[in-house]
């Protein structure tokens, strides 16, 4: 007899069995597996007895199904302790100060984060500062600087001296050769962590209002003193 044989025989028992069958209707799990096993022996035809080569079948695929079952409470075992040592680990990240590879610095009361670059050789630099519209409302001269890494944090000020409103803004790094020729350079953003923050399950470092994805993360440093 095959599987669909088993929901016709339990459906001739009695009215305390209906609960499993409804769940069948859904999903047919481990329990309600032998339930309608041992509903379709106590309800065969004794003149047509159960072939003993299907119920061999049937008790096979109860095992398999059990083992399905065991493998899938694994698996999800597995995800939740993957997730606590994520959340575990991303708590590990307040009051530390990292770099991210992000182009766009927040004002907050005046307070921003630090903008980061990196030479290759010795080159005159200039940092452009734009509002969410892509108007420029600052620029920065940092003069002739060595090769290496530098960090300039922003004072919140536009080119006429007035404090800017708080919000996202873009940096962009002109880095230019002796004979005016741009130089590309990499660029980043800093600040420290101050907490973190849940957007739609995934967690976000926070520096002051500024959300930032763990993802971009590629420095981080202990604050010291």
């Amino acid at each position: 007899m095959s599987i669909e044989g088993l929901g016709i025989a339990y459906n001739a028992t009695a009215t305390s069995e209906t609960t499993a069958t409804k769940a069948t209707e859904e999903e047919l799990g481990k329990e309600e597996f032998l339930t309608l096993l041992v509903a379709q022996l106590k309800n065969q035809d004794p003149l047509n007895p159960l072939d003993a080569t299907d119920f061999t079948a049937q008790l096979a695929q109860f095992s398999s199904l059990e083992q399905l079952i065991e493998i899938n409470n694994n698996i999800g075992d597995m995800q939740e302790g993957l997730t606590t040592q994520e959340n575990a680990n991303i708590l590990d990240y307040i009051g530390k100060t990292i770099k991210a590879n992000d182009t766009t610095i927040t004002v907050d009361d005046g307070v921003t984060g630090s903008i980061v670059y990196t030479l290759d050789d010795s080159l005159d630099v200039n940092i452009h500062i734009y509002n969410a519209e892509g108007i420029e409302v600052r620029t920065i001269n940092a003069g002739q600087q060595d090769p290496g890494e530098h960090s300039l944090v922003w004072d919140g000020l536009n080119n006429n001296g007035t404090e800017v409103q708080n919000g996202t803004y873009i940096f962009d790094i002109r880095a230019l050769s002796e004979n005016g020729q741009i130089i590309p350079c990499e660029s980043y953003f800093a600040g420290k962590v101050t907490g973190i923050s849940y957007k739609g399950g995934m967690p976000f470092l926070m520096i002051g209002t500024r959300a930032i994805n763990p993802q971009s993360v590629l420095e981080v440093k202990e604050n010291r003193g």
